[in-house]
């Protein structure tokens, strides 16, 4: 039982220690990550850790005629992800992740693949504007492209 408390212990040092080795941009790739696994847990806390409190969120629409900007709030979206039911999978397949960081700025682009219920359901490109705040870092915005086709 000893053993097994200092071997549980070891780890969780060792786990601890390793954080503190990752790279800004490793950091901000982990943030983003964690978004998108709550997301498909349908874990509503650990998606709203991943956002600043004043985080803005918007979508490129495309139309004929041109493109239009649509917003979402961050409290609205997080209530979709807690409301989805038990039934549905949400699945963003993140193909790349481009980071840049300066100090406590970063940006992040990120091609992807959505499906719903393993169905494909749109693909485009999400980037992400992030902070590096007293508790690590947030996304503060995002803006993404949602497209059906031209995914390959």
């Amino acid at each position: 039982m000893k053993r097994k408390i200092t071997l549980t212990l070891l780890l969780a040092l060792l786990i601890h220690f390793a954080s503190f080795s990752q790279t800004e941009e490793q950091q901000v790739e982990q943030v983003i990550r964690s978004l998108f696994e709550g997301m498909k847990s349908k874990n509503a806390d650990q998606v709203a850790m991943a956002f600043s409190e004043d985080a803005l969120m918007q979508t490129v629409i495309s139309k004929p005629e041109g493109s239009e900007v649509g917003s979402n709030g961050v409290a609205d979206f997080v209530k979709r992800i807690a409301t989805t039911p038990e039934t549905t999978t949400l699945d963003e397949q993140i193909l790349d992740y481009q980071i840049k960081v300066d100090g406590t700025m970063a940006s992040a682009w990120t091609p992807y693949k959505f499906y719903v219920n393993g169905n494909f359901s749109h693909c485009g490109v999400n980037s992400f504007q992030l902070v590096k705040k007293a508790e690590g870092w947030k996304i503060v915005y995002i803006i993404d492209t949602r497209r059906k086709e031209n995914c390959d």
